[in-house]
């Protein structure tokens, strides 16, 4: 074996996986029993050639749309599915959150299916009475354990699943969606635990739809597409171009990974040669369904989103500085255009914005033809979520508000918070706590 692969824990090496569809149940008996082997099936690839690897200590996530293999991938490592073809290799004991429970026996109390299980994954009796009460502590369903598994709530019974899993310090931990279930209380216990064995160097392979925990846990991420391996990198690269592909922005993705996988020249130089050509828009997530509307004396022909280290992306951190940027052009003369940004929440709320008047950044009488960029940079201090946002270029004349063009909820905003607070933004409170000496 060589040195690379004793150093990974999981190692998954052109896998596929086909599912033969069959339009009804009677041509499957048709294909077994005809004479000159013709198929009656269609050929689904759940899977398609998959490789990547996950070193020791690691924490990796997988991440893509419903359908893209992401929990085939994960049962074919786990065991429960054997691939078409290719192989994974696993270096460690697993305790995979997958079908949480699916191997819990209704009839049995909470602690036999504690004993039993542990029994499976090789622990002896010994070794389990060891570890029962850090599993009954997190768990902490009170006497519930000495009841049939059957009589459990589904939050009952993740509880019990997920303290099982995880306090069986396992080398590797493979966690589904599993943890979406449960109360919010019990989430953060669970990521807390996750966290502490991740310290301890424990691997950590995970699929989840909650791109914060994917940006604040994971070393690497693999994009997965339809069963097709899209891309492998850093947290936030790869969720920006997950996003790519649910607003089904394909030549988009394309053309970027056409860059990434381009080692013709820095990527800096290539901005270099192509900025000037290429819009801010086409690298970033615009609302098709967008509403415009205006007299059209100008037009905001370009828009970008921009993070702290300069990036184009729609994804921005909690905390750190970002800037708007729109350019606009102007096919009338006017005295004093202003140029406005607002933010909102889902439900259409305006929650921040501002503009160059209320600024004091006057823009002078402009002439036809002229074109003007704006950039408003400012702390994100939106708490994590969904936003959108708005722009537009008004004016008053004759005391008149005047809209030349205006752009409605034009793209959306996702803030990634590893903190938030009460409410809708963060007042970045100093907190200090000190003991007072006794009078």
């Amino acid at each position: 074996m060589s040195q690379q692969m004793a150093d990974n824990a999981i190692t998954v090496k052109d896998v596929t996986k086909i599912y033969k569809l069959y339009d009804k149940p009677v041509d499957r008996l048709k294909e077994s029993l005809n004479p000159t082997h013709k198929e009656y099936h269609r050929k689904f690839y759940a899977l398609n050639n998959i490789s990547f690897e996950v070193k020791k200590g690691e924490t990796v996530g997988i991440i893509g749309t419903n359908g893209s293999g992401k929990s085939t991938i994960l049962k074919i490592i786990t065991g429960v599915l054997t691939p078409t073809t290719g192989e994974v290799q696993v270096e460690g004991t697993i305790s995979a959150l997958l079908e949480l429970g699916a191997g819990f026996n209704m009839d049995y109390t909470g602690i036999e299916n504690i004993y039993m299980n542990g029994t499976m994954m090789g622990f002896s009796r010994k070794e389990m009475e060891e570890k029962l009460q850090d599993i009954l502590d997190f768990a902490d369903i009170g006497d519930f354990v000495y009841q049939p598994v059957k009589t459990y709530s589904s939050g009952m019974f993740v509880r019990l699943a997920f303290a099982l899993a995880i306090n069986v310090e396992p080398e590797i931990l493979i966690v589904d969606e599993a943890l979406s279930v449960g109360d919010v209380f019990f989430q953060s216990k669970c990521y807390r635990r996750m966290e502490e064995i991740r310290q301890k160097g424990t691997t950590i392979l995970m699929v989840t739809h909650d791109m914060g925990s994917i940006i604040k846990y994971c070393d690497r991420v693999v994009l997965l597409n339809k069963g097709d391996f899209v891309a492998e990198g850093a947290p936030g690269h790869m969720v920006d171009l997950y996003k790519k592909i649910l607003a089904n922005q394909m030549d988009s993705l394309e053309e970027e990974l056409q860059e990434m996988n381009d080692f013709s020249g820095s990527r800096e130089e290539k901005k270099e040669k192509g900025g000037k050509g290429g819009l801010m828009k086409d690298k970033i997530t615009i609302n098709s369904n967008r509403t415009e509307y205006g007299d059209g004396r100008a037009e905001i022909y370009d828009l970008g989103l921009f993070d702290e280290r300069g990036n184009l992306t729609n994804l921005l951190l909690k905390g750190e500085m970002f800037t708007i940027k729109e350019r606009i052009r102007f096919n009338a003369p006017l005295e004093a255009p202003i140029f406005t940004y607002t933010i909102k929440d889902k439900k259409g709320t305006d929650l921040s914005g501002t503009n160059t008047m209320f600024e004091g950044t006057d823009v002078k009488p402009v002439k036809r033809g002229d074109t003007y960029e704006a950039s408003f940079t400012q702390k994100m201090t939106l708490q994590g979520g969904e936003y959108l946002l708005s722009m537009s270029c008004t004016g008053f004349e004759n005391g008149e508000h005047v809209v030349y063009h205006r752009l409605y909820d034009v793209a959306n905003i996702t803030v990634i918070s590893n903190k938030n607070t009460v409410g809708v933004y963060d007042m970045e409170s100093q907190v200090e706590v000190k003991l007072n000496p006794q009078d």
